[in-house]
């Protein structure tokens, strides 16, 4: 009995795979696994940039295994196949008044669902509906045995022991092909506001800290020293989603904090607060423009809590404090990510500079050995002969 047995049980079910798409998928596995082949799985191409991507590979593209499998509004549950566009999936939801709440970014019109579960990313309102990896409910496929595998599926309590199915949101297509996904969805909010806070970092961050502490209808924030504008300005945008009730009352509380932290604050506009918070999520925002080609985008991964951090590269700031931005060289490496750790987290990197050199540092910070070595056999189950591109995720 293999460790997915021993370990997982009856949540690892082989299926039999009758569709033609898919056998070609199994085939091109067994083939690379019999020449020693690397396959790197990929949708619409739009991450490509993500984690290591220096080993030579053969792509897997996914795109032709595409639809939605099944969809209950009402019990708040879509399975979609790994090659279906990420942008049909939105829409669909969305003539529902429903939504991928941890909004995924899309880096790219071609994005498909697949490649969001493999990334694992999610955009501006992850602090306040929880990550990728917490709206999935199930997940079928191949590993590199070419066989099918399913895990959890279109329910929220249907698990037994260890849940696969989030191990592979943030996979890196390192364990297997996906090829199907049964994803949780929510209701839109039906009220929104966006509030515009002139403040500096430090009181940016506490002023943030008392509100999470608060009943308050925190969706996103995003804190950025804007040198878009003369003279330059430190600006905080919050926004809020929730009851209209709760919204509506929740404005005036948080502007007169605002004031009493020696700032101001004011509502922005909805149509320009929702074009704001897209180009957020997808890295459109003019701090997301290389400043130098000789520079590198950092993420820096910390606990909300943690207080300006001593570096002097200028952040952009989201996730209530707990994700933090910045443009910095690779030889800053060290300094970053021993920071990082001394605030309680850990920093990537994100974005190669345009002009890379051969020696690039590690993208990720590396694991304690035990976790490293619990991944590595994590890894070897699933794909014995080293089908996938095991290096990527770290």
């Amino acid at each position: 009995m293999g460790l997915l047995q021993q370990v997982f049980g009856d949540g690892a079910r082989h299926r039999q795979v009758k569709d033609c798409v898919l056998e070609v998928f199994q085939d091109r596995i067994l083939d690379a696994a019999a020449h020693g082949h690397v396959l790197r799985i990929q949708g619409g191409n739009t991450k490509q940039f993500l984690g290591d991507t220096s080993a030579l590979t053969q792509v897997l593209d996914t795109r032709e295994w595409s639809g939605i499998v099944s969809y209950e509004p009402s019990e708040l549950v879509v399975t979609v196949k790994a090659g279906t566009p990420l942008a049909e999936l939105e829409s669909l939801l969305a003539e529902q008044g429903q939504c991928l709440a941890y909004e995924p970014p899309h880096f790219g019109a071609t994005a498909t669902v697949g490649g969001m579960v493999a990334a694992g990313l999610a955009g501006p309102a992850r602090a306040s509906v929880g990550g990728v990896r917490d709206h999935v409910l199930g997940v079928q496929l191949l590993n590199g045995l070419g066989e099918a595998l399913t895990f959890g599926g279109q329910v929220m309590k249907n698990v037994a022991g260890y849940d696969v199915s989030r191990v592979m949101a943030g996979s890196m297509g390192t364990l297997g092909v996906i090829t199907d996904v049964s994803l949780k969805v929510l209701p839109q909010a039906p009220a929104e506001a966006t509030l515009v806070c002139h403040l500096p970092q430090d009181k940016a961050l506490a002023v943030l800290q008392r509100w999470g502490a608060q009943p308050l209808p925190l969706s996103a924030s995003c804190w950025v020293h804007d040198t878009t504008t003369q003279p330059a300005q430190d600006l905080l945008f919050v926004r809020l989603r929730g009851a209209v009730a709760a919204v509506e009352s929740a404005v005036p509380r948080m502007c007169a904090d605002v004031q009493a932290a020696g700032g101001e604050a004011q509502t922005m506009d909805a149509a320009t607060a929702k074009a704001d918070w897209s180009a957020c999520r997808d890295q459109r925002l003019p701090f997301f423009t290389a400043p130098a080609p000789d520079l590198a985008l950092w993420r820096m991964s910390l606990p909300p809590t943690a207080p300006v951090l001593p570096l002097r590269y200028a952040p952009l700031i989201e996730w209530h404090g707990g994700l933090r931005w910045l443009w910095a060289p690779l030889s800053a490496a060290a300094e970053l990510r021993a920071v990082a750790a001394q605030a309680g987290g850990h920093a990537t990197l994100f974005r190669a500079p345009l002009q890379a050199p051969s020696d690039m540092p590690p993208v990720f910070s590396p694991l304690p050995a035990v976790q490293q070595r619990i991944q590595r056999q994590l890894q070897k189950q699933f794909d014995p002969h080293g089908v996938f591109n095991t290096g990527r995720g770290g």
